[in-house]
């Protein structure tokens, strides 16, 4: 394995072996060591930002994330917490329950994750920043926040995916929604306050149009999107309707900006869920970094979606 002095391996690659469902440890070792990769395994809470921020302090180049999303918003946290992203590649290695960014950056398994880290075509894709944490794929508060809080790693193993939506149907039932303000802080500010059920700011991922879910990455701009309190039925009919047919809605607002806050409008804070990490907080400055990414990509990944 190649060494960065007497320092430190130059390509660590973490691994989270409680994600998804937790059976890929030696699969992701073995094919670490045979790509140049010194793997580290996380064995309790804290690790994997800590680990990540150790490799890239003993001068790592290249650190992989071998999880799901949750995984790599620690390993992306751990290298801003060290101001390291401009000296390090980040890869992503999906195993865990969704891998919904690693998808979006054309990552299609384990074994073409060691493929893409070797050869894949390297971009230089924003990062979201909210509250001081880092995010990659996006920034909800409100409703789906609360369901992912409450989506237990048993549930995940057993129901994979299908665990966020039940979860997302139950807080629906019993939900009043969160009185908020939101505003811009760009170039044509504007302010929104209300109740919402959630709000989306999307930076890889966003609320669906179309059917295509990935933002663009590299534009430097945040995709938000603000549901309001109202009856499921109008939401759902509303975002059929703009998915189909481009209207807007009564229920849906959406708009980008490089930089907004979200603000509490009573004395209860909001839950925000960063990648699937929890936070909460009665306000958040939001913000896109741009291009502070440097992430190997597969040839499915497309970084203008909306071309």
């Amino acid at each position: 394995m190649e060494e960065a002095g007497s320092d430190g391996p130059r390509r660590v690659v973490i691994c989270n072996p409680v994600s998804g469902s937790e059976d890929h440890v030696d699969h992701v070792r073995e094919l670490a060591d045979a790509h140049g990769f010194e793997c580290r395994e996380a064995t309790e809470a804290g690790d994997v930002p800590r680990m990540a921020a150790e490799a890239a302090t003993g001068g790592a180049e290249f650190v992989a994330a071998a999880g799901g999303d949750g995984t790599l918003n620690e390993v992306v946290n751990g290298l801003y917490g060290a101001e390291a992203l401009g000296d390090v590649t980040v890869g992503v290695v999906p195993a865990g329950t969704g891998n919904n960014f690693a998808s979006k950056l054309g990552v299609e398994s384990i074994d073409h994750a060691f493929e893409v880290l070797a050869d894949g075509e390297r971009r230089e894709v924003d990062l979201g920043v909210a509250a001081g944490r880092a995010f990659v794929n996006s920034c909800v508060g409100g409703i789906t926040a609360e369901a992912s809080a409450e989506t237990t790693p048993e549930s995940k193993r057993n129901l994979g995916v299908m665990a966020y939506v039940l979860n997302t149907v139950r807080q629906a039932v019993a939900y009043e929604g969160i009185p908020l303000t939101v505003e811009t802080r760009d170039a044509d500010p504007r302010t929104w306050s209300g109740e919402a059920a959630f709000v989306l700011v999307g930076n890889g991922r966003r609320f669906p149009v179309g059917g295509d879910a990935q933002a663009d990455m590299e534009d430097g701009l945040l995709e938000v999107t603000i549901i309001e309190d109202a009856p499921a039925v109008d939401v759902v009919g509303e975002a059929t309707r703009e998915r189909l047919f481009g209207d807007s809605g009564d229920h849906i607002h959406r708009f980008v900006t490089p930089t907004l806050t979200v603000r509490s409008a009573d004395d209860d804070p909001i839950s925000f869920s960063l990648d699937g990490e929890m936070i909460t907080s009665h306000e958040a400055d939001i913000e896109a970094l741009p291009g502070r990414l440097t992430m190997p990509v597969g040839t499915a990944y497309d970084p203008n979606p909306d071309a």
